[in-house]
């Protein structure tokens, strides 16, 4: 019986969808503009990286070739050097959100046709009644932030303020979400995660999609950061999943990374939760060696966006673009007869774009494995004919959404 490697590169898209316009992001493209930009000076680093984006590896799979396909343009660097090795292609996303949720729900065959609830870039950004009542249900002397933000910047901006009067950091961003920075050590960490817990359940009444744990470590500004210990905390998928089918049959699951997060923790398997993405990598193909047959290994690296995208870092992106393509041998050489590893993302984070946010990206498609013919997959219509290929390949019924390109 065959088994399935998922890989979720988080925000590695490959150039606007059809209606990026529509998001403010018409012309957004992650891994073009990178390679673009590393091709002439500009993703070089002392000690980091220097010089054109280099993936022989994702290349040899067809990546160029899928980011060719959607925008027409092949990125500098990334024309495979022989015969394509797997097969590729790329898909649209047709959710209504460009958020990690709405992106991994479509994925394993749920796309979110209505958007989510969103909170206005205005200062104060929240519901003075949904801040009262996490202040009094919680227990707080007050919030602080208040507003869209980027994580580290609001850190900086208000840390010190929130050691002083012990008031957790409450931003948001264009995506659906309520996030809350607090001390780990100061505030406490089980103490945020309950914190965490009840705006989980006021922000349902505004549709939110993730809440948001944040703990940062350090003494001042200067020394803040953000530790491993983020939580989310998600509303569930409102249907079944790839997930909750394996389930049903009996399949052995194995989530890594924040793959429980974003399912609500429903029909996610053995959880495993490492911190940054060689240690994910690590966990994932660890498990996979383990994997009983007919069995699914579902796996997010998620340092591309939090670490790269948001912080609009083109050196770090591409130096870890180009450590995941160093070990696409290692992932290959684990295969064994009938397994497949497909390789794609859940939306884009162009770190030369404007802002901090994501973009409306189309995502690449790579799936290859022993015996897997390579072909052209085109363009997918939705990010939902990826879960729909991993269950034929499984050999589980379809799902209500996707087409199978098996």
């Amino acid at each position: 019986m065959p088994r399935a490697l998922l890989i979720v590169l988080d925000s590695v898209g490959i150039g606007g969808g059809p209606d990026a316009a529509r998001y403010g992001d018409a012309g957004a493209d992650t891994v073009g503009h990178i390679a673009e930009c590393c091709a002439v000076g500009g993703g070089d680093r002392a000690g980091l990286r220097a010089g054109p984006l280099c993936l022989p590896n994702l290349a040899a799979l067809g990546l160029g070739l899928a980011c060719e396909g959607a925008t027409g343009r092949l990125p500098p660097g990334l024309a495979p050097s022989g015969a394509v090795q797997g097969a590729y292609g790329h898909a649209v996303e047709t959710a209504a959100g460009k958020d990690t949720p709405s992106g991994h729900w479509e994925i394993t065959g749920l796309p979110m046709r209505e958007d989510w609830g969103h909170f206005p870039d205005t200062q104060p950004a929240f519901p003075p009644e949904l801040v009262a009542a996490l202040v009094e249900q919680a227990g707080l002397p007050g919030i602080l932030g208040d507003r869209h933000a980027a994580g580290t910047a609001v850190i900086e901006a208000f840390g010190e303020e929130h050691l002083r009067t012990g008031k957790p950091i409450c931003y948001t961003s264009a995506d659906s979400v309520f996030q809350i920075a607090a001390h780990e050590d100061a505030f406490g960490l089980a103490r945020l995660y309950e914190t965490c817990r009840i705006a989980r359940d006021l922000c349902d009444a505004y549709r939110v999609g993730r809440v948001i744990a944040r703990p940062f470590l350090g003494s001042d500004r200067a020394s803040f950061r953000r530790t491993a210990n983020r939580k989310d905390f998600s509303v569930a998928p409102p249907a079944d999943t790839l997930l909750d089918r394996l389930a049903a049959e009996g399949r052995a699951v194995v989530s890594v990374g924040k793959i429980g997060d974003i399912f609500a923790h429903r029909a996610t398997g053995q959880e495993i939760k490492p911190a940054g993405n060689a240690a994910c990598l690590d966990a994932a193909l660890g498990a996979f060696t383990a994997l009983p047959e007919g069995g699914l290994v579902f796996l997010n690296l998620v340092d591309f966006d939090t670490e790269y995208g948001h912080r609009r870092d083109v050196p770090g992106y591409a130096a870890a673009l180009e450590a995941f393509d160093a070990r696409v041998p290692e992932i290959r050489a684990l295969l064994q007869d009938g397994d497949l590893c497909l390789i794609t993302a859940d939306h884009g984070n162009d770190p030369t774009w404007h802002g901090t946010e994501h973009t409306r990206e189309q995502v690449p498609i790579l799936a290859f494995g022993p015996g897997l013919a390579p072909a052209a997959l085109g363009c997918r219509e939705s990010f939902a004919d990826i879960g729909a290929s991993v269950a034929a390949h499984l050999g589980i019924p379809p799902l209500p959404a996707g087409r199978s390109w098996w």
